[in-house]
């Protein structure tokens, strides 16, 4: 794995710490008026996806690890996990819910997603932002339930609730934004 120094931080980097991986969300180098420069970041633990804080000294080697990542058709759901099947061998692989994380709620069948491996294990599932579904289920729009901007709870093809304009209908497409779960537009 190569060393890299925390001044070569960037957005997205996968780091390998003492206690796990972890994706640099932000990060600021900082340098005060008195004292050595230091670079503050939020780390995203792969594992459990929990965010925190950690204070890193300027020009600090960190290791950085190296992710595989293979594009991956979802298949079908199998009992609990996931099977989908890389898009180049044809391979085959289930995946654990957790290891989907939000991705879960927007998974149709077909659907591609980016899967990255670290020795072998999946580490992470990168979904597009925005993806089209299919509403199942929503009440209908009552007459003289005008207010301008009013919502209503609406289901997802996956079972996802998310909160839909009164005009939208079951079995209308909409798209959504998979990194807030907000409907963005009817299709």
């Amino acid at each position: 794995m190569p060393a890299i120094t925390t001044n070569d931080l960037k957005n997205g980097i996968t780091l390998e710490l003492d206690n796990g991986l972890f994706q640099v969300v932000e990060f600021q180098h900082v340098k005060p008026g008195k004292g050595g420069a230091f670079v503050r970041t939020k780390l995203r633990n792969l594992k459990n996806g929990n965010v925190f804080d950690r204070t890193f000294n300027a020009g600090v080697r960190v290791e950085q690890a190296l992710l595989e990542k293979k594009d991956m058709q979802f298949l079908y759901r199998d009992g609990d996990d996931y099977v989908f099947m890389d898009m180049e061998s044809y391979d085959q692989q289930n995946v654990a819910p957790t290891a989907l994380g939000d991705a879960a709620d927007y998974m149709v069948e077909n659907s591609v997603a980016i899967i990255a491996f670290y020795n072998g294990e999946i580490v992470t599932v990168e979904i597009p932002a925005a993806v089209e579904l299919t509403i199942t289920d929503t009440e209908p729009g009552v007459q003289g339930d005008r207010v301008s901007g009013a919502r209503k709870p609406a289901t997802l093809e996956t079972g996802k609730v998310v909160q839909v304009p009164l005009f939208v209908n079951p079995g209308d497409r909409v798209k959504v934004d998979t990194r807030t779960g907000d409907y963005i537009t009817r299709v």
